[in-house]
């Protein structure tokens, strides 16, 4: 039989798991997120934000941090489209958020070898493995590479990243964020919310 050694040295972090992915759980999500933020004192926040929508209701909740906002890349559904609409942008930044739309880390390039060749790339293998821990965590380790690699947080220095499945947030994670050139150095500290997948018992 197996048994718990509650001595060891730790600390004991609340975590949110949903029963559903999605936006019904943005609200919870950035919540929790805000509450850890203001007991560590953290810094630096990263969330994705495709209308803006979400971003906007992130404002007054770190008041104490630095807010990066990441979009979709430009082209992402449509060439020239910019699903985030400029006035939202100028909005936003008005506010004090830093508002960034670049490559994502995990698309770009590599991504139209995928389409064209059909053949997955390293960095569409490595989206892949972070989905097994929901599609939000994936994205929240996306956004940290892309805010890190344009100078909008400082790497080695923990961040509140998050993320979401398709629309919304439902997921954050206080990590240690580098560029994407040191992937691999990257650290997860906690996770504070997420899907759980749970499945409902078969009656």
């Amino acid at each position: 039989m197996c048994q718990l050694n509650l001595e060891a040295k730790g600390q004991q972090v609340t975590a949110l798991y949903f029963e559903e992915p999605g936006a019904a759980n943005s609200e919870a999500t950035l919540k929790r997120a805000a509450i850890r933020a203001e007991e560590l004192k953290i810094k630096q926040v990263v969330l994705p934000s495709v209308t803006g929508e979400t971003a906007k209701k992130a404002l007054s909740l770190f008041p104490s941090s630095q807010l990066v906002v990441v979009t979709h890349s430009t082209g992402f559904l449509k060439p020239n489209d910019q699903e985030m609409p400029e006035a939202v942008r100028q909005e936003l930044q008005a506010a004090g958020a830093k508002v960034l739309t670049a490559q994502h880390a995990f698309g770009g390039v590599n991504r139209a070898v995928r389409k064209k060749l059909g053949t997955y790339e390293l960095d569409e293998i490595i989206a892949y493995t972070l989905r097994c821990f929901g599609q939000g965590l994936k994205v929240a380790v996306e956004i940290s590479l892309m805010a890190a690699d344009a100078g909008l947080i400082r790497s080695g220095e923990p961040c509140l990243s998050l993320g979401g499945t398709e629309r919304g947030v439902d997921t954050a994670v206080l990590l240690s964020p580098v560029n994407s050139q040191n992937f691999f150095d990257l650290k997860i500290m906690e996770i504070l919310a997420k899907p759980g997948f749970y499945q409902a018992a078969e009656e």
